[in-house]
């Protein structure tokens, strides 16, 4: 087995059917048209589900153990379909998605009343920084396996949340 730096050693040990099945999110990946933004629609389900009534700080210690897995898989994912980045993997969306979201309960109020709104835009804010990569977004992906998969994903979402609370501070201090 060759040797691949900065890549975990735990999911060589995985059969390929498992780490292929989970890298996609089962048949979310396989879905021609799309995947990124449907792995994106099952991680705001995922959130939704787990996450929408928690504590900040119990959805970001989730989203990194729930990320370092990502990489692991998704770096696996790569070697063993021998392809970069592809696009049926969409852990990596998946377990970012959540991150959008930290603190969005200290939205305001009229905006917290309507989280259906909030995770509207946080979905829209996702999916629009992760396909256009600005803010050197992109340089992310050069890093090696599944950090390089991962990582991008995480700072979509990171500049996603930035965007939505500087929105509900900008709406505040506009007396909307």
């Amino acid at each position: 087995m060759s040797l691949r730096p900065g890549h975990p050693l735990w999911p060589r040990f995985l059969p390929t059917p498992v780490v292929v099945n989970l890298a996609t999110v089962g048949p979310v990946g396989r879905i021609r048209k799309a995947p990124g933004t449907w792995g994106s629609v099952a991680g705001l389900l995922y959130f939704t589900v787990l996450f929408a009534q928690v504590a900040p700080w119990v959805l970001i210690l989730w989203s990194a153990l729930g990320l370092w897995l990502a990489v692991g898989i998704c770096g696996e994912a790569e070697f063993r379909l021998n392809l970069r980045d592809p696009g049926m993997v969409v852990l990596d969306e998946f377990m970012a998605m959540p991150l959008c979201f930290v603190a969005w309960q200290w939205l305001p109020e009229d905006w917290v009343a309507r989280p259906w709104a909030v995770f509207l835009a946080g979905f829209a804010l996702f999916r629009l920084f992760d396909v256009t990569k600005p803010l050197g977004i992109s340089r992310l992906q050069h890093l090696p396996g599944g950090w390089g998969v991962v990582v991008d994903d995480v700072a979509a979402a990171i500049a996603a949340c930035v965007t939505l609370h500087l929105g509900g501070w900008a709406w505040v201090a506009a007396g909307m």
